[in-house]
């Protein structure tokens, strides 16, 4: 009962995301064709309104649910670990033709091809915690 309200915002995120067709890979095949502005318009709108709101967050206008400040911690820099990874990310997504948020809700979708994927990413992400250390950061 206690994450019921985390269960609820992500159908409610899941049906948003299949009615605005940003996880139809049709869509994404075209944004990858530089074919048509559709799922940049839905990125550039989710990365504007973040940037918005980790502001608001900062001057502690927005609390946690707890009611604590919001902390994000600084990240070491280093743009070869994002180059490399932001490469594999997007090799991934125009393969599969989805990100893991929608890998989810194409299977909830009944799409159940999707299961093979998840487990690929999964396995993946074991490999990458195995091998984390032995990497280049």
């Amino acid at each position: 009962m206690k994450y019921l309200k985390f269960l609820l915002v992500g159908i409610f995120f899941g049906i948003v995301l299949v009615k605005s067709e940003a996880v139809s890979w049709y869509r994404i095949y075209e944004m990858f064709r530089f074919q048509s502005f559709h799922m940049y318009g839905i990125i550039g709108t989710a990365i504007a309104t973040g940037v918005l709101f980790l502001q608001i967050s900062k001057k502690g206008i927005i609390k946690s649910i707890k009611g604590a400040d919001i902390f994000v911690p600084k990240k070491e820099k280093g743009i070869t670990r994002y180059i490399i990874g932001g490469t594999i990310f997007g090799l991934g997504w125009a393969l599969i033709g989805a990100c893991p948020g929608p890998m989810y809700i194409l299977l909830g979708t009944g799409v159940y091809s999707m299961i093979i994927v998840i487990v690929a990413a999964l396995l993946g992400t074991f490999i990458y915690g195995v091998l984390k250390d032995k990497l280049p950061h």
